[in-house]
């Protein structure tokens, strides 16, 4: 699948800039993703790594790539278990930190020096515990509607792990035929984060695989269960306190979290943190007007 979707940033005009397939090994899987690259743009600038929600996948990042490839070459990851890349392994779950030692080995196998991680949502997280743990391979960090992973309170880890532990035993079920890509991108649109039903046409595609009578979700299953474990907020704290790189905390008017104030404590746990609040939802970067989601990355990265 070939992407070709831009917006213009103040009075430059549109990048013409088309997404490739890309594959990265690792040593038990393999990731896919989109990579884009601007004519003209440095070839020796330090590449923007894009990290998708859950369950979304590296096609979020269609409409805002093109033209922060002026910049750097984008490198947008499928997750484990999204998009294109591989699922883990029968027997296996998607915890958190499995999905950072992902991101760790995909840095270390296939790119040389620092990078830029540019996260939404869960995105943001893994971006934020990696800069946290590998403070040296990353020169800045983006979180777009993100500032942290969900915590629980230690005396509920019993109860969680219980109902995780069920939903492991008990599987899923069987996967739903959608009678065609608009069907799919429907449901998609009225999710637990909704989106325009232009916005879910570009994500929903790259989640979908073809069957005998229509279509069905290429996500794994075993991403919905429920977690095993949840980091407690004091863990959380320290893994945000050992942030170096500088951060940019894109908050969309309208997202995840807006009206959680225990929440707006983790800024100043960061030591060089920086916010900008942009108009739309949590998916600020892919639905509505992008623009100020472009410049305020753009301006960011491209700080000496």
């Amino acid at each position: 699948m070939t992407i070709n979707e831009s917006s213009p940033v103040g009075k430059e005009s549109p990048v013409a800039c088309t997404s490739l397939e890309k594959v990265w090994p690792l040593r038990h899987l393999t990731l896919r993703g989109l990579s884009w690259q601007a004519p003209n743009s440095p070839t020796h600038a330090t590449p923007i790594i894009g990290l998708h929600g859950w369950l979304d996948n590296a096609a979020t990042f269609t409409r805002i790539a093109p033209e922060l490839s002026r910049l750097a070459p984008v490198h947008c990851i499928d997750l484990p278990g999204h998009g294109h890349s591989d699922h883990r392994a029968p027997g296996q779950a998607y915890p958190l930190v499995d999905y950072v030692a992902d991101v760790a080995e995909l840095i270390d196998a296939h790119f040389e020096g620092p990078v830029h991680i540019v996260g939404h949502s869960l995105g943001g997280i893994l971006g934020a515990i990696y800069a946290a743990s590998f403070p040296e391979r990353v020169e800045r960090l983006v979180m777009i509607d993100s500032l942290g992973p969900l915590t629980l309170a230690p005396e509920k880890s019993a109860g969680q792990l219980r109902k995780g532990i069920t939903k492991l035993l008990r599987g899923s079920g069987q996967s739903m035929t959608y009678g065609s890509l608009q069907d799919a991108a429907k449901i998609r649109a009225g999710g637990l984060s909704p989106l325009s039903s232009e916005a879910a046409n570009l994500l929903v595609p790259r989640n979908l695989r073809e069957v005998d009578g229509g279509y069905q979700w290429r996500t794994d299953a075993r991403l919905r269960y429920p977690s095993l474990t949840r980091f407690d907020e004091a863990q959380v704290e320290g893994f945000l306190t050992a942030i170096e790189s500088p951060t940019l905390f894109v908050r969309a008017e309208d997202g995840l979290l807006g009206g959680r104030e225990n929440w707006r404590n983790r800024s100043g746990l960061i030591s060089d943190f920086r916010e900008v609040c942009v108009p739309g939802t949590h998916h600020c970067h892919l639905d509505g007007d992008v623009e100020p989601v472009i410049e305020a990355i753009r301006v960011f990265l491209d700080q000496k």
